[in-house]
């Protein structure tokens, strides 16, 4: 069973229609031992990280996201609360990815990134059959500092942290859910570690 984790931020429904589209029976609860119990765990998220980082607290899912020893895959938000700081609300985050900052685009360019972009470079299991030039759809306004844990990055006003991965922890910046044949695979691809 994939259990998707609620915590009130946003593309929930969105992800468990993508798990159904590839007919993956799914879950979403805040339940710690639910969530301990899951074949794999997906962490989505749209929204704002002090919030989040609020209720995360209040129901001791952050320390229970350390807990876990499957695969676990972090979307857009999710990705950006696995890491150590976010200047969006000044925001002490999960720290899975450690040392890890997020930071706020500079307004050199449309704030915020919206739309389709590729990578610049790619690499480990999420990326089976997938391609530096393929697109992926963003819309976010932080990004996470490329890094020891970046595997594959993006390039928008300033090369930026498109994927990380640090043991059985995986986060994409943009939304597989929402990237066509491109995220269907890397979907497919964390479904299958």
């Amino acid at each position: 069973m994939i259990v998707i984790i609620d915590y009130k931020a946003g593309n929930i429904g969105s992800v468990k229609n993508a798990l159904y589209r590839l007919n993956c029976e799914c879950m979403i609860s805040d339940n710690p031992n639910t969530i301990l119990q899951a074949d794999k765990v997906i962490f989505p998220g749209v929204g704002e990280a002090s919030s989040a980082m609020q209720y995360l607290r209040a129901k001791n899912l952050d320390q229970l996201l350390f807990q876990i020893t499957q695969p676990m895959l972090g979307i857009c938000l999710g990705l950006q609360l696995m890491c150590a700081f976010s200047e969006e609300g000044n925001t002490d985050c999960l720290g899975i990815f450690p040392k890890v900052m997020v930071k706020q685009f500079p307004p050199k360019d449309k704030v915020p990134h919206m739309g389709w972009n590729n990578f610049t470079t790619i690499k480990g299991e999420l990326f089976q059959n997938i391609q530096p030039m393929d697109d992926v759809y963003y819309v976010h306004g932080y990004y996470a500092e490329l890094n020891d844990y970046t595997s594959g990055v993006c390039d928008y006003i300033e090369p930026f942290s498109a994927a990380m991965q640090k043991d059985n922890f995986y986060a994409t910046q943009f939304h597989p859910e929402k990237s066509a044949n491109i995220g269907e695979q890397i979907l497919k691809n964390f479904l299958a570690l």
